[in-house]
């Protein structure tokens, strides 16, 4: 029974491997690119049918997501697209919303420092971050 799965499991590496394309990087790069175009255009019925049709949570992938050099968040607060902002808060584990980012402000410093502390998404990451 032990050399069986053994057996079964090297066959499943090996398929395993014969089965990635560079195809799948591809659809990786469509997928934040989509998802970067979503946010800006404030369409947040289109963001959550990509992210379902795609079978990912957003928490999972949102450190990843990187449009223009900015977070999704920052995107939506300089695309004013308020809806799919806030939609991103209540979607976010409360931890990512106070999270330093690489350029070592959180959200919310940054949005104070460009001007959009008064926005919606900044109202709301507030009201969840404390």
């Amino acid at each position: 029974m032990m050399r069986f799965t053994a057996c079964l499991m090297a066959a499943g590496l090996v398929a395993g491997g014969l089965t990635y394309s560079p195809s799948s990087h591809a659809n990786v790069e469509q997928l934040v690119a989509s998802m970067c175009d979503y946010v800006a255009a404030d369409d947040k019925n289109r963001l959550r049918k990509k992210l379902k049709d795609a079978r990912i949570k957003l928490r999972a992938v949102y450190d990843g997501v990187n449009c223009n050099g900015n977070s999704l968040l920052r995107t939506a607060m300089l695309a004013d697209a308020q809806d799919v902002g806030v939609f991103l808060v209540k979607q976010l584990p409360r931890n990512s919303l106070s999270s330093v980012e690489a350029d070592g402000q959180t959200v919310l410093q940054w949005a104070e420092a460009q001007g959009l502390a008064n926005s919606a998404i900044a109202a709301e990451i507030s009201s969840r971050a404390n």
